[in-house]
């Protein structure tokens, strides 16, 4: 895959706007190892949905636009899979946006001083795929510590929820707080009640349903890997 070489504007304006860049250590082992970046996962993939059907660009045509697969873009713009940086400007490019000012409405997670107090007031709800019925998102937690992305998100699932298979490029832990769920991997079946959990691949196509007559909800622990199309 051919990527458009990183120049030193764009390299800045990531870092002075979004932080998103990681810090290059050099010195000692013990220095290098302190690498620690901050950024809204779930923020890149809406921001570009919502530039993308402003402009009237069609998924296919940003992709093509990219270097990218349409099937990449989908997974971004639906947080299945965090862009890299040369593929995040690429798609920038295609939409004629500045780094500035497609980061200037994202706001990056407070630096990590040992510990972080969350209310519910500071939980950010947020969309994966538009055509899902029944699925609300809250985004908990979510940063990167030594070059590693996570993010821990509050789940809950309407009854008869439903919408297609998916794929995440994240392994995900997943811990049942209230009602029963019927969770598909693959063709397999499993059934999960309150006080369970699932440790999977994400990119096992998989799917979560709530097949009773009242709500259920699980805290999910994404655990991202880098993007591979």
């Amino acid at each position: 895959m051919y990527f458009h070489p990183l120049n030193f504007r764009d390299e800045f304006a990531l870092h002075s706007v979004y932080n998103l860049t990681q810090q290059i250590v050099q010195g000692t082992d013990t220095d290098a190892a302190k690498v620690t970046s901050s950024y809204i996962i779930h923020g890149i993939g809406p921001k570009i949905r919502e530039l993308r059907k402003e402009k009237g660009i069609l998924l296919s045509e940003l992709g093509e636009q990219s270097n990218l697969s349409t099937a990449m873009i989908s997974k971004i713009e639906n947080g299945r899979v965090i862009p890299t940086i040369p593929s995040l400007l690429n798609i920038l490019r295609a939409l004629d946006i500045e780094p500035e000012v497609f980061f200037a409405e994202i706001n990056g997670e407070p630096e990590f001083m040992g510990y972080i107090h969350l209310k519910p007031s500071d939980y950010k709800q947020y969309i994966k795929e538009e055509s899902a019925v029944g699925f609300l998102y809250r985004s908990i937690l979510e940063n990167t510590i030594d070059a590693k992305s996570f993010q821990i998100s509050h789940v809950s699932l309407e009854p008869n929820n439903h919408r297609p298979k998916v794929m995440t490029e994240a392994y995900e832990f997943l811990y049942i707080l209230e009602g029963e769920i019927v969770y598909y991997l693959n063709d397999e079946m499993i059934i999960l009640q309150a006080g369970e959990s699932l440790f999977f691949d994400g990119k096992i196509p998989h799917v979560p349903l709530n097949r009773s007559n009242r709500p259920a909800s699980y805290i999910v622990l994404y655990l991202f890997n880098s993007e591979s199309d």
